[in-house]
């Protein structure tokens, strides 16, 4: 072979190269990841998500792509955020964290397959027919807010067997803050608690409910689940410090930064399950054909400095079913 033609052809061969790995890329399939927060905020929660993908036989980069999109807390990016993806033609779209969330994603598309995980009942919100057969281009995993509220204020009432009077605080814009409400007022009711709703949305807002706290000097507080109140995770457990306030959060992000207990769903489970209903949606199974899946798995977490700050005594009868001890 002449040496000319000889560069030729190697000259080709290092060109197609690239395009053959664009092309390769091309041909795996896309999902698209609806994200409430940021792509640093919990990296644990996306670990959970490959790894659910990885039971199916899926590792990001090598079989499969992924589109993130990230609304970093605001509710009114989630609409745009999923019509995006749409446009990109995923192959399925990962919505995990909220309603906000799977709402945006269903009312996106009606023929791309969606996996969501909400607190709420997804045939009461419209989302799917059926938890068994859910008959659309939609399924994922539930946890029932209600069941949780009920188990969150006993654990309270358990942790602080003295408290009378309990403040409450959500979010006004949440979308299920108003069955929040009420679901609480059903479990104060049953364990003979009086409740005082709180409503804050903003930073300042928190800030001033934290100084009417400190006037009225309730028992312990009671805060509702929202990426709102997560992302301010820090704001919450220094003030409810501050005020010495004994306080329930709904998730361990906000024991892990010296709130005092929560309890909630095993977050980096769920979205597990997700992983693994993406990937089993990419082999080909329907999500019309998927039972929407119960999360069984919840946590207990106290953290003990908290706890000694406050004067809060662990009961002998609670602290054997804690399921992780911050010290």
């Amino acid at each position: 072979m002449r040496r000319r033609e000889f560069l030729a052809l190697i000259g080709g061969a290092t060109a197609a190269w690239p395009l053959s790995a664009r092309a390769q890329r091309r041909t795996m399939p896309v999902i698209g990841f609806l994200g409430s927060t940021t792509s640093t905020e919990r990296p644990e929660w996306l670990r959970a998500f490959r790894r659910g993908l990885g039971e199916t036989g899926f590792t990001e980069g090598q079989n499969v792509a992924i589109e993130y999109r990230w609304a970093e807390g605001h509710y009114d990016r989630f609409p745009e955020l999923a019509r995006d993806l749409v446009r990109h033609r995923v192959a399925v779209i990962a919505a995990p964290g909220n309603i906000p969330v799977a709402r945006a994603a269903t009312s996106a598309t009606t023929n791309i397959p969606i996996v969501f995980s909400i607190p709420d009942d997804p045939v009461k919100l419209g989302l799917v027919a059926n938890l068994n057969w859910p008959g659309g281009n939609a399924t994922g995993v539930n946890f029932f807010l209600d069941i949780l509220v009920q188990k969150r204020l006993g654990l309270l009432r358990e942790l602080l067997p003295a408290a009378a009077r309990i403040a409450v605080l959500s979010n006004p814009t949440e979308p299920s803050a108003g069955s929040f409400a009420e679901d609480v007022e059903r479990a104060a009711r049953g364990l003979v608690l009086q409740t005082q709703m709180i409503g804050a949305s903003t930073s300042q807002q928190i800030d001033e409910a934290f100084v009417g706290l400190g006037r009225d000097l309730p028992d312990a507080l009671f805060v509702g689940p929202d990426i709102f109140f997560n992302a301010r995770k820090f704001q919450l457990a220094t003030l409810a410090a501050r005020y010495g306030l004994p306080t329930s959060f709904s998730a361990r992000d906000y024991v892990e930064v010296g709130g005092l207990m929560s309890y909630g769903t095993d977050i980096n489970d769920t979205y597990r399950q997700v992983g693994v209903y993406a990937g089993r949606i990419l082999k080909g199974e329907k999500p019309a054909d998927l039972p929407v899946l119960m999360e069984t798995k919840f946590e207990l977490v106290i953290n003990m400095r908290t706890a000694k700050s406050l004067g809060v005594v662990i009961p002998p009868t609670l602290l054997p079913r804690v399921d992780e001890v911050i010290e």
